[in-house]
């Protein structure tokens, strides 16, 4: 053996040897399968460019597209008491909120408020993030919407809510079905300073926040093929005992039967927010145009 069959031989192999791409590089669609690029999926706000489904995003994801120049302030929302309950399934609370916080950044939780310019026109947003744990609404979630709300009155300003929840955290108990009652309050004060409050209803909207701040919109839009409803098709199939339709509670059924007020395509959703907020708030027809 000399250094000819020790140095080439590997290097020839390297040189020849297949490359495996980095499995991370595509998704497929989950609704025509075809294989997406990464890098073009997330130019596409997560919309497939085959068959325009529309992929689940998550806040931070969201929120460069609805601002104008991508600029926009994310506030700071104050934080409950952490598992007051101390509860445990098959893993601890705690060790579930850590695992989505490693996700969400430090400190996250389901929803991200911030405000900016939409169009020229101030708004406040909240969106849930059912990236973290289904965007179930606990506690933190609740002082998100009253944050938001309560800037909105401050800035006068109209709020605009995202929501894609699982419904109220049960790990959190009565606590969180009391995020209902307190939310609704929070929705009521922004109506009563008389500014806007408008729901934009994502994969999926369902369980508590449906049976609450969701359903108090002034106008409700939702994006195309959304899942929205209380319960789930299979428990209002055993309710009814009868077969539900196949787009049974999604967007386009919901807009059918008049849950809805308009269905909107990701990429128009900030033109049409700015447009509607301008009338709401009666601005001159020149800025609502």
């Amino acid at each position: 053996m000399n250094w000819l069959t020790n140095f080439i031989p590997p290097k020839l192999k390297a040189l020849v040897a297949r490359k495996e791409a980095p499995e991370n590089l595509w998704l497929k669609c989950p609704a025509c399968e075809q294989m997406l690029f990464h890098r073009d999926l997330d130019a596409n706000q997560q919309v497939c460019n085959h068959c325009g489904h529309h992929l689940r995003v998550r806040p931070l994801q969201r929120l460069p597209h609805l601002f104008d120049g991508g600029k926009y302030e994310v506030h700071t929302v104050p934080k409950p008491i952490v598992d007051p309950l101390k509860f445990r399934d098959q893993k601890r609370y705690i060790d579930r909120l850590k695992e989505a916080q490693s996700q969400a950044g430090p400190g996250g939780d389901g929803i991200v408020v911030a405000s900016g310019q939409m169009e020229g026109q101030p708004a406040v947003v909240a969106i849930f993030d059912f990236g973290f744990m289904g965007g179930s609404m606990g506690m933190a979630v609740g002082e998100g919407v009253v944050t938001a709300a309560r800037i909105a009155v401050q800035k006068k300003a109209p709020l605009i809510l995202f929501s894609a929840s699982g419904g109220a955290r049960m790990q959190e108990g009565i606590l969180s079905l009391m995020q209902m009652p307190r939310t609704t309050i929070a929705v009521r004060e922004v109506k009563e300073a008389g500014l806007p409050y408008i729901v934009v209803l994502t994969d999926p909207t369902t369980g508590g926040v449906t049976a609450s701040l969701a359903m108090l919109g002034d106008i409700h839009i939702a994006e195309p093929g959304s899942l929205i409803g209380f319960s789930g098709q299979r428990v209002t199939q055993a309710a009814i005992r009868e077969t539900p339709p196949p787009d049974f509670q999604r967007a386009e059924f919901q807009y059918k039967h008049g849950m809805v007020d308009l269905v909107v395509h990701r990429h128009e959703l900030r033109k049409t927010l700015a447009r509607i907020t301008a009338i709401l708030m009666k601005r001159p027809a020149a800025e609502a145009a």
